[in-house]
């Protein structure tokens, strides 16, 4: 027979919701994809998901980088700049549909380079104040920006690039996935990644990507 510790000790396990913190750089076409996995196991599984930003700029401002990835990384300032604004004044709930407006105009609409008209578009989108934008070459709320993305890579390292995905505290890079799986793929996914997670000793499996993401 249980006692009433057991029983009460099982139903906390039973409806304890699994939690992901998400890290995400909005200009990141592979934090999309993961991202968009994500809003599909919200669907499927029960578990509650928090938004957090980080910054490919940040890390990656003191390596010896190609030129041409250098400056498509001093351009991709300005959207995490504005989302986390936005977090700033306007509080945690609009970073997520911030995101996917953002996201939406720059993977699948393909208007990565066109980052300052996405910005306005997705701000009037989500009905956020329009001055928003001025955020785009401020550097003001950098210090939390930089915050909020050392608070992801001090759960990985910095070995890594986006997403981090912590899976009820234990952080990894990625998954990194395309095309991202819809419904119950989604969720069985997710299960799985789950209970690598749930291994203390679980660090990686890797291997080289041989298409690039599908924006479907």
């Amino acid at each position: 027979m249980s006692t009433a510790t057991e029983t009460a000790a099982s139903t906390t396990r039973e409806t304890a919701k699994d939690v992901a913190d998400f890290w995400f750089d909005p200009a990141c076409p592979w934090a999309w994809m993961t991202s968009r996995w994500i809003s599909e196991v919200e669907k499927v599984r029960d578990i509650t998901v928090r938004w957090h930003i980080m910054s490919l700029s940040v890390l990656n401002e003191d390596r010896d980088l190609d030129p041409g990835y250098r400056e498509l990384l001093d351009k991709s300032w300005g959207p995490v700049r504005v989302i986390n604004a936005a977090r700033e004044l306007h509080g945690e709930e609009v970073v997520k549909p911030l995101y996917d407006a953002i996201g939406t105009r720059f993977h699948p609409g393909g208007r990565g380079k066109d980052r300052h008209n996405v910005l306005v578009e997705a701000l009037a989108e989500v009905g956020l104040p329009a001055d928003l934008i001025r955020f785009e070459d401020s550097d003001e709320f950098d210090e939390s920006l930089r915050a909020s993305h050392a608070e992801g890579i001090s759960l990985v390292g910095e070995d890594v690039g986006t997403p981090v995905v912590a899976f009820n505290g234990t952080a990894f890079f990625g998954p990194v996935i395309t095309p991202a799986p819809k419904g119950e793929e989604a969720g069985r996914l997710w299960d799985g990644v789950v209970t690598v997670a749930s291994y203390p000793g679980f660090y990686e499996i890797k291997r080289t990507r041989k298409q690039g993401p599908i924006f479907d």
